[in-house]
C-alpha cells in the first residue's frame, strides 16, 4: 500500500511548490534517475539539469530544474534548486530557441566558446521543452 510523502520546491527566488502531497516523486540525480518512494530511507543527493516528476492523482507533474540539491528525512522531501520552472508554465518559444542557440555553439567548432557553458545551456534548454512535454529528439 503506498503512503504519501510531501515534496517542497524551493529556488533562490523563492518557493516553486509548497507541500504538495504525493507517493511517487523521480529525480535527475547526478548519479542518474531515482525514484523515491514513500518510506525511502533519509537522504541527500545532488541534482542535475532534468526533469523533476511527482504524481498527483493518476498523473505525473513535471517540473524543470537546473541543478541543486535533494533531502529526504521522514517522508518529506524538500528540493534546493538553482531554478526550477513547471512545466505548464514554460515559455515554449524562448525554450526552444535558447535549444537553437546553445546547439549551434557546440557545432561551430571555429568559435572560441566555454563548451562546458553551452553544454550547460542545451541540458537546461531540453530539461524546459521536456517538462512542457514538447521535446522532439533529433535521433
Amino acid at each position: 500500500m503506498a503512503g504519501n510523502m510531501t515534496l517542497q520546491i524551493v529556488t533562490p527566488e523563492g518557493t516553486v511548490l509548497k507541500d504538495a502531497t504525493t507517493d511517487t516523486v523521480i529525480i535527475p540525480s547526478t548519479e542518474g534517475s531515482m525514484g523515491i518512494l514513500h518510506n525511502h530511507a533519509p537522504m541527500v543527493t545532488a541534482l542535475k539539469a532534468g526533469v523533476l516528476r511527482f504524481k498527483q492523482g493518476n498523473s505525473f507533474t513535471r517540473v524543470a530544474v537546473s541543478g541543486g540539491f535533494l533531502e529526504l528525512s521522514q517522508n518529506r522531501i524538500t528540493v534546493l534548486a538553482d531554478t526550477a520552472e513547471p512545466g505548464e508554465t514554460i515559455d515554449l518559444l524562448r525554450a526552444q530557441e535558447a535549444r537553437k542557440r546553445a546547439e549551434a555553439r557546440l557545432r561551430d567548432r571555429a568559435a572560441n566558446i566555454d563548451r562546458a557553458r553551452a553544454e550547460a545551456a542545451l541540458q537546461r534548454a531540453v530539461a524546459r521543452l521536456k517538462a512542457a512535454g514538447k521535446y522532439e529528439d533529433k535521433a
